[in-house]
């Protein structure tokens, strides 16, 4: 839809009246504002979030896309780099460790996403409705929020039963235990850190300035891998040192984020103590809005922890053994999600837009915005796959694999479970829209799909049927088949609940139903 027809009078889908809905972002100052507080020349604090109602949809998609994708490469390269420096200083017991970890670090990064998604959302749609006010509480609450989980973290970590109870449920064997017990209790002391840098961070895109938010990531990853680099390989630290140098580059990257909301001046939002006081039903929105994506990271940590069960026990039963099935499997695991993060953050990118639209009611243009979100996904998703099927043995390789044996069963792994790269972002990105536009239960049912309702059950299913129905193949071999099917199973079914939508969007725009946020 052009700037032009944004403005046009349109039917109020919220009551089906015939009155011209308002303004995108009504309430937010507008360029020839009177009440514009910005000095002569300079572009009004309000610009760059109205335009997200009237500029060029491929054009905006581009500019939030590009520093979105980079930043979830960056945001994902943490857990990347702690096992590339591992591997190549500890060998595979380093790498096993870090597998181990690897769930409860998952569990964290789905809190992250919960707070800093819901509350995100939240923000986009009060923008787009030019309700400020809201939008800052919601900030200001995300915030009070990461501090409250940081704090609940913190005390697990400080008592032994439960750490030592998430190391039995993450599968962790006698001789990884004291390494990965260490790495986990000194990441769940920084958790603050990761949970309103990485959350927070969200809030700088939907205030129009993605490539600052891009910014605020890049330095605590380049941070974090010199910190690896002199803590684990210069200084001997081991796993200790690993999580002290994600510690450190989380904590940059935290103060970055801050300092944009407080500090920084002529930016659509502000973090006020005032909005910071706990705000019942906000807190509940933001938790509802943000639940898919939590559903999403907490299915990967439910997924890990499965994984790492089936893996001591048919690993015990082949010849590469318990510990280096941990190793390689953990590397198939980095990499999947790794390649997975760029297609989330196109999910991501679009998630303002997607919400500022629908709350402005411009219906024609969060349609838009969903099918350019999936072409962009689809194409990043196909380069992936080439990628990894170009370089397979350089990717393995980099993380200190050096067994020839356990290179070919690492690569052929990651080359099965990588299978249906090329159409995951349709599920994702779909997943994310109902999200992005206040229907988090279609959003949590779609997340929960290819996470917990198809890949847990095939998980425990196919290592018993595989080898009965293909000698060829081991129970060990099975584990990494699953992945592939529960990807076909979820993105069937995201396409339907799509088609679906489609209608609903029609009768919205036709004003034939209300719209609820």
């Amino acid at each position: 839809m052009s700037a032009a027809a944004a403005q046009k009078p349109s039917t109020d889908a919220r009551n089906g009246s015939a009155e011209p809905c308002e303004k995108p972002g009504a309430g937010l100052s507008q360029p020839g504002d009177p009440h514009r507080t910005d000095g002569p020349g300079k572009p009004a604090r309000d610009d760059r979030v109205s335009r997200m109602g009237t500029a060029s949809i491929p054009m905006l998609i581009t500019e939030f896309a590009i520093p979105a994708i980079l930043g979830m490469l960056v945001n994902g390269a943490y857990n990347v780099i702690d096992s590339i420096f591992l591997g190549q200083a500890m060998g595979e017991i380093g790498l096993s460790a870090a597998t181990v970890a690897n769930p409860i670090m998952t569990v964290f990064l789905a809190i992250a996403m919960l707070i800093g998604n819901g509350g995100n959302a939240l923000a986009a749609l009060r923008l787009g409705q030019g309700r400020r006010d809201e939008a800052e509480r919601s900030l200001g609450n995300t915030v009070s929020l990461s501090i409250f989980f940081a704090i609940v973290i913190a005390l697990c970590a400080a008592s032994p039963p439960v750490l030592d109870g998430l190391l039995t449920l993450s599968s962790a064997t006698d001789e990884v235990r004291p390494y990965a017990a260490s790495f986990i209790r000194i990441i769940c002391f920084g958790f603050v850190f990761q949970c309103i840098g990485m959350g927070v961070n969200n809030f700088i895109r939907t205030a129009g300035a993605p490539n600052r938010a891009l910014v605020t990531m890049l330095i605590g990853a380049v941070s974090c891998t010199v910190f690896n680099y002199l803590f684990v390989i210069r200084f001997g630290w081991g796993v200790e040192g690993s999580a002290l140098a994600t510690i450190c580059g989380q904590a940059i990257s935290c103060a970055t984020v801050l300092w944009y909301f407080i500090v920084t001046k002529n930016v659509p939002l502000k973090l006020r103590l005032a909005a910071m006081a706990p705000d019942p039903k906000v807190l509940g929105t933001i938790l509802s809005l943000g639940l898919a994506s939590f559903v999403v990271q907490a299915g990967m940590a439910v997924v890990s922890f499965v994984i790492n069960l089936l893996l001591v026990k048919y690993g015990a039963m082949n010849p590469i053994g318990a510990d280096d099935a941990l190793a390689s499997i953990g590397v198939v695991q980095r990499v999947a999600i790794f390649t997975t993060l760029p297609l989330v953050g196109v999910s991501i990118a679009i998630q303002p837009l997607l919400g500022f639209n629908y709350g402005a009611k411009l219906i024609g243009r969060v349609r838009k915005t969903l099918w350019y979100g999936i072409a962009a996904a689809t194409s990043i998703g196909v380069l992936m796959w080439a990628i990894v099927h170009l370089f397979p043995e350089a990717i393995v390789g980099a993380f200190g694999i050096k067994h020839q044996n356990l290179v070919e069963f690492t690569v052929f792994a990651l080359k099965v479970q990588l299978m249906m790269m090329p159409f995951i972002g349709f599920q994702i990105v779909g997943s994310n829209y109902f999200q992005a536009t206040g229907q988090p239960l279609k959003s949590i049912i779609l997340s929960l799909t290819r996470q917990i309702l198809f890949l847990i059950p095939l998980l425990f299913v196919l290592p018993e049927m595989l080898p009965h129905v293909l000698s060829q193949f081991t129970s060990l071999d099975a584990i990494y088949f699953a992945a592939p099917m529960a990807d076909f199973l979820s993105i069937f079914t995201t396409a339907v609940f799509i088609a679906f939508e489609m209608k609903r969007l029609g009768k919205l725009e036709r004003g034939e139903i209300a719209a609820k946020f």
